[in-house]
């Protein structure tokens, strides 16, 4: 598989927009140059010149912090109530289930198709927590990088900026449990791991910006030694986890330590700017201080949270303590920027019975708050440099649409009010990545030959 790198990165080219969000908050006439695909300068109150103008509200492109791509195309399939509880367990199972149908070609397939919603919908780049590695049977590929390979490609073919994050998974549950058949895809040992970050480092290089990480699946995934020689073994880009996000994985790991996953992960591993814990979930109060000061960011995925019925994130503790999150959209069933960060305030006001939650201070806009922390948080946990329109950083832009009926007749902080809260993925106009235009008037470039190659896929997954 060879993944060749984005077109339409290189050289220098002009952008003008009449309103965008800077660091320093809104501004008008606002000119960036672009270089390589990345901010050379951005000056304000300026005249479009021999600029290129973009109508509408300029704003940081939102990076997506947590993807498991694959399980967009069975998105609706676990929707029907089983002969108990249903949870993220019996989940699980369907996922399972569904998987063991997928080839390269599927996934790459269903990939572009998320990333291309991702792109129309508000998110610039991509964090792929990717650990459906092997063959049906558990048998590796010839190249043992041929399901990364299909990641990338599609992100190349999408335009989307990729974070690759290959996934330690080793066990079946604590304490080194025997994995279940279901499982066999994702299995590596730790050598064989460390074989694929380096052939995941090869397989991206020709993409502009491309990171590569680590992520190790979750503590019941894997043993604190392997845990850690994985750790040890590599000492750049970011490190995701899985943890706290189900009330039954916090019981069986202090049966397993004494420990809940949060309070093991801060006491036995050393936690800090390179982390990114997924959910955190169900944090004790001690365990929410300690997780904001370990300049760590919480990986929040609030509607695939709401879709498995995980629970409530301590939003206003973790901002009150000046913890750093980002947004992600994991399972992919509601791929949605503005929507992401709705749901997350609305699930504090759910459980809070009140407004306005996510915010820390007397007539703050909750829309600019969840905004620029999703930035903030999404660009650390991709270690992309992006998600801010300044010199020196990626050239990742979405642009609203002025015109939108629930945007007209607002201005600075009230535009990201009323995108979040009000007209979502429907007022994302034009949206760049790498100073290269993927989304024109709302759609993307290549949109009718991705969605006819989704659509054969899975009309194909169906009838098998």
């Amino acid at each position: 598989m060879t993944v060749r790198a984005k077109t339409g990165t290189g050289g220098e080219m002009s952008l003008f927009f009449d309103h965008a969000l800077l660091p320093d908050g809104w501004a008008r006439g606002v000119r960036v140059s672009v270089r390589n695909g990345a901010i050379l300068a951005v000056q304000t109150g300026a005249e479009a010149g021999g600029s290129r103008r973009v109508p509408g509200i300029a704003l940081p492109g939102l990076p997506n912090l947590h993807c498991h791509t694959f399980q967009r195309a069975m998105a609706g399939l676990a929707e029907r109530r089983g002969p108990a509880h249903d949870s993220f367990w019996t989940w699980r199972e369907v996922m399972y289930r569904f998987l063991g149908q997928l080839g390269p070609d599927d996934v790459e397939a269903i990939s572009a198709f998320a990333y291309m919603e991702m792109l129309e919908r508000g998110f610039t780049s991509v964090a792929e927590f990717h650990y459906l590695h092997h063959a049906p049977d558990g048998q590796p590929y010839a190249d043992l990088g041929e399901m990364a390979a299909r990641i990338a490609a599609a992100a190349s073919e999408a335009g989307i900026g990729l974070t690759l994050l290959p996934s330690f998974y080793m066990y079946g549950g604590f304490g080194g449990a025997v994995p279940v058949p279901g499982q066999r895809r994702f299995l590596n040992d730790p050598d064989r791991f460390l074989k694929l970050v380096e052939r995941s480092r090869a397989i991206v290089a020709p993409l502009p910006s491309a990171r590569v990480g680590i992520a190790p699946h979750s503590l019941r995934a894997v043993t604190p030694e392997t845990l850690k020689r994985v750790i040890a073994a590599t000492t750049d880009g970011p490190i995701h986890i899985h943890a706290a996000e189900q009330t039954k994985e916090v019981e069986d790991c202090v049966a397993w330590s004494g420990k809940r996953p949060v309070q093991w992960l801060l006491d036995e591993m050393n936690v800090d700017q390179r982390w990114c814990l997924i959910h955190a979930t169900h944090m004790t109060k001690d365990e929410t201080e300690r997780l904001a000061g370990s300049d760590a960011v919480a990986g929040l995925c609030p509607l695939t949270e709401s879709s498995l019925g995980d629970g409530f994130f301590n939003g206003p503790e973790f901002l009150e303590a000046r913890g750093r999150f980002g947004a992600g959209t994991d399972s992919n069933i509601d791929i949605d920027a503005a929507g992401e960060l709705r749901q997350l305030e609305y699930s504090q006001r759910l459980l809070r019975r009140g407004r306005n939650m996510m915010t820390t201070a007397e007539s703050e806009s909750t829309g600019r708050r969840l905004f620029t922390q999703a930035l903030a948080g999404g660009a650390q946990a991709l270690q992309r440099e992006c998600g801010a329109i300044a010199a020196g950083k990626r050239a990742d832009m979405v642009v609203l649409d002025a015109r939108h009926p629930d945007l007209a007749a607002a201005s600075s902080d009230v535009w990201l009010d009323a995108w979040i809260f009000v007209a979502g993925r429907a007022a994302v106009k034009d949206v760049f990545v790498d100073g290269r235009q993927v989304v024109a008037d709302r759609v993307h470039y290549n949109r009718d030959a991705i969605a006819t190659r989704y659509l054969a896929t899975i009309t194909k997954l169906a009838q098998s």
